[in-house]
């Protein structure tokens, strides 16, 4: 492919409270080994830290970086308003706290044209900048974390049911209606879902490598798995067999865990067997998990795993019906080209 093949792209970025690595990752974004046009499009949160001054900056540093607003400061709404603000053939959706690979723009361009895909994505590739963060990382990297996913773990590439973040032909996105505002969390799983029922390719290679920065404490990182628990429900009820048994998973296991400690205590201490099994089972999956890693991180990675476990599967069981229905009741807006 000569340069002048090369399709011009759109990078979006959904951008809320993202001081601490927003430069570096468009950095990341505009020292691309890629040989077409390219524009970089920042939706802005209502953020509390130095988000907007940073963006400003950036803006004036260079003529392909441009903003927008997102009052709302959801996800879905800021990838919308991007999408509204650009105006190439190609979509590339980055976050604040993503650094692209230096060719992954590239080879997510060759990818869409080798497979024929709507969307093309690979690997979060987590990686922690302290002790804390570095067993999150272990544990979003590890089967027994998440599963078979193979966006966390790796795999073969070939035809997926989502992808991390995705490289996306326009006309893909305004076929779909962009993203389900309502879906605050999981609006990728969920784009991706109705992508695929209209006949659209989602596609995985390895060869797409993003870093990404893990939640840098307990609390945050159980909000973030509660809140993908909770509306990965909203998906499931949203589309009907769309669920399957490894998002079943943790739920089951905070239901056997509570049980176990509720019997334990009232009627026999055999129960105790259950939560003590589990104990013992995320302690044997840190160790492979934890190769190489200071003892510091390693000692950590229970308590990663044991924190995104029971909060995806609390937020999945307490996840209201009622939600639901008014993410079923609402309308997508159409997100097309921008006309001026």
């Amino acid at each position: 492919m000569s340069a002048a093949q090369y399709p011009a792209v759109s990078v979006i970025m959904p951008v809320l409270n993202e001081e601490r690595h927003l430069r570096n990752s468009v950095r990341h974004i505009l020292e691309q080994e890629y040989a077409g046009e390219m524009e970089v499009v920042i939706a802005l949160g209502p953020s509390t830290d130095r988000t907007d001054e940073i963006a400003a900056e950036l803006v004036r540093e260079d003529s392909r970086v441009h903003t927008v607003p997102n009052p709302t400061g959801r996800t879905p709404a800021a990838l919308n308003a991007a999408i509204q603000a650009s105006s190439h053939p190609v979509v590339v959706r980055v976050d604040g706290h993503g650094m692209l690979s230096p060719n992954y723009i590239a080879t997510a361009v060759r990818l869409l044209e080798e497979t024929g895909a709507q969307n093309v994505g690979g690997i979060m590739h987590a990686e922690g900048e302290n002790a804390w963060e570095d067993a999150v990382a272990a544990a979003m990297t590890s089967r027994i974390g998440v599963g078979n996913a193979a966006f966390h773990t790796g795999g073969q590439a070939g035809p997926a049911e989502t992808v991390y973040l995705g490289v996306f032909r326009r006309e893909a996105l305004e076929k779909a209606d962009g993203y389900n505002v309502e879906f605050i969390r999981a609006q990728d799983w969920e784009l991706n879902f109705r992508i695929r029922e209209a006949g659209g390719l989602i596609w995985f290679s390895p060869e797409l490598k993003v870093q990404y920065r893990p939640r840098p404490s307990v609390k945050a990182l159980a909000k973030q798995y509660k809140d993908y628990g909770r509306w990965r429900h909203v998906v499931a009820r949203y589309h009907a067999g769309s669920i399957n048994l490894r998002y079943l998973a943790p739920p089951t296991a905070v239901c056997a865990i509570a049980a176990g400690i509720v019997v334990g205590a009232a009627v026999t201490p055999w129960a105790f067997v259950v939560p003590a099994g589990y104990a013992a089972a995320i302690i044997a999956g840190s160790l492979p998990a934890g190769k190489g890693l200071p003892l510091k991180a390693r000692a950590q990675i229970p308590v990663a795993l044991a924190t995104m476990h029971m909060s995806w599967g609390y937020g999945f069981l307490t996840s209201p019906r009622s939600l639901a229905k008014k993410v079923m009741a609402a309308r997508r807006p159409a997100v097309g080209r921008q006309t001026v």
